[in-house]
C-alpha cells in the first residue's frame, strides 16, 4: 500500500513532535454534508449504506475532498457487530436504530454467536480495503467499534434508551449473566477490530458512547474491565506502524486516571472536561483528543476560531493533542463552519510546536 503521505494524526498520538496539531470531526462523514445526503439517497436506506463498499468509501472520502483533515475515518455503524450477531439491526425513521430480535432471556445470551469478520461483516472489511485503496496514502484511515457495555445496552433495550433500565436491572440482579454477554461482546469485538487492521485500518478507536450512565462501580466493572481487555488483544503493529488506540467514553471524566492506564494511546474527551485539567491529570501516559462542544459549530466562523484557540492554549505546547469535537458533529451545521474550524486550527497550532 502507498505510504502516507500525512501521518501528522498518528504522530499526535504517539506523541512524537508534529508541525500542527491535526484535526478531524467524529461523524465527519455524515448528514450535514449535501453531497452524503444525495449519495444516502441514492443507497435507498442507511444499512444500504453502510453495507455497500463502494458507497461507504465514498461518503468516508467526501469530507476530505472539501476539509483539510488529517484522518479518515470508516462509515460504518457501531451496531454492525449486534446485527452479525443475529439481532436484526434495522432503523426507523426519526427512531433511530432497533433490533427484531433484542435480548430478553439467559438463553438468547449462550447462544450468541461470535461473527467472522470476513463472513458475515466482510462488507465493512471490503469497505475497509477500498478507502485504503482509494486514500492512496493521503491521510490514516481510522477503524472503530462500539464499546461492549453500548452494544450491550442497545442489545438488551432493543434500541436506545434514556434509563438503560432493562441492561441496568441485569447488573444488580445477574451479574454473571451481564458478564457472560459483556465477554460475548467482547471476543466478537476484538476479532472485528483485528479483521479491520488486517484489512488497512491504521489506527482504532473504541466508543462508550453511554459508559458515563453508570455509576464508578459499575463503570469499572461493566465498561472499563471490558475495553482494557479489548485494549490487550487486538493487533498493535501493522504493514510495518504500530496502530495506536482511542478510548472515549462520553461523560467519563472522572475516570481519566484509570483509563488512561488501560494501555490505550489517546483518550477522547468530551466537552465537560477541561482539556488543561485533563492533560496534568494523564501527564504523558496518553494523548488527548477533544474537546470542542459540537453545537460551537452553529455560531460564525469568528467564534468558531476564538473557541478553537482557547482549547489551543488550554492544552499547551507539545504533541499529543489531536483536536477535534467532543461528540459527532450535528446535521445542522453549515459545511462552512467546519471549513473555518479546520482551517483555524492548522493556522493557530503552528506556534505551539515550534
Amino acid at each position: 500500500m502507498s505510504p502516507l503521505k500525512n501521518d501528522r494524526f498518528l504522530k499526535a498520538l504517539f506523541k512524537q513532535p508534529v508541525d500542527r496539531t491535526p484535526i478531524w470531526i467524529m461523524r465527519q462523514a455524515g448528514r450535514y454534508l449535501p453531497e452524503y445526503k444525495a449519495t444516502r439517497a441514492k443507497a435507498g436506506d442507511f444499512m444500504t449504506l453502510c453495507s455497500t463498499p463502494d458507497l461507504a468509501c465514498e461518503v468516508t472520502l467526501q469530507p476530505l475532498e472539501r476539509f483539510d483533515l488529517d484522518a479518515a475515518i470508516l462509515f460504518s455503524d457501531i451496531l454492525t457487530v449486534p446485527d452479525a450477531m443475529g439481532l436484526g439491526l434495522y432503523f426507523e425513521e426519526g427512531e433511530g436504530p432497533k433490533f427484531k430480535t433484542p435480548i430478553r432471556t439467559a438463553e438468547q445470551i449462550k447462544n450468541l454467536p461470535n461473527p467472522d469478520p470476513e463472513d458475515e461483516l466482510k462488507y465493512v472489511m471490503d469497505a475497509v480495503r477500498t478507502i485504503r485503496r482509494e486514500l492512496d496514502g493521503r491521510v490514516p484511515l481510522i477503524g472503530f467499534t462500539g464499546s461492549p457495555w453500548t452494544l450491550a445496552t442497545y442489545m438488551v433495550e432493543g434500541g436506545s434508551s434514556k434509563t438503560f433500565s432493562k441492561t441496568k436491572a441485569m447488573l444488580f440482579e445477574d451479574p454473571k449473566l451481564a458478564h457472560l454477554l459483556l465477554s460475548k461482546i467482547t471476543d466478537s469485538v476484538v476479532a472485528y477490530l483485528n479483521a479491520q487492521v488486517a484489512a488497512g485500518a491504521q489506527a482504532l478507536m473504541i466508543f462508550d458512547t453511554w459508559g458515563g450512565n453508570l455509576s464508578p462501580e459499575l463503570y469499572r466493572l461493566f465498561s472499563l474491565n471490558y475495553m482494557k481487555d479489548i485494549v490487550s488483544r487486538i493487533t498493535r503493529e501493522n504493514d510495518g506502524r504500530k496502530v495506536p488506540v482511542i478510548l472515549f467514553t462520553k461523560g467519563g471524566g472522572m475516570w481519566l486516571n484509570e483509563m488512561a492506564d488501560s494501555g490505550c494511546d489517546g483518550l477522547a474527551l468530551d466537552w465537560t472536561t477541561d482539556i488543561a485539567a485533563a492533560r496534568k491529570q494523564v501527564g504523558d501516559r496518553v494523548a488527548l483528543q477533544g474537546n470542542m462542544d459540537p453545537t460551537t459549530l452553529v455560531a460564525s466562523p469568528e467564534v468558531i476560531r476564538k473557541e478553537a484557540a482557547k482549547i489551543l492554549a488550554a492544552y499547551g505546547k507539545g504533541s499529543g493533542h489531536v483536536f477535534n469535537l467532543g461528540h459527532g458533529i450535528t446535521p445542522d451545521i453549515n459545511p462552512e463552519h467546519v471549513a473555518a474550524l479546520v482551517d483555524a486550527v492548522h493556522e493557530l497550532s503552528a506556534p505551539y510546536h515550534l
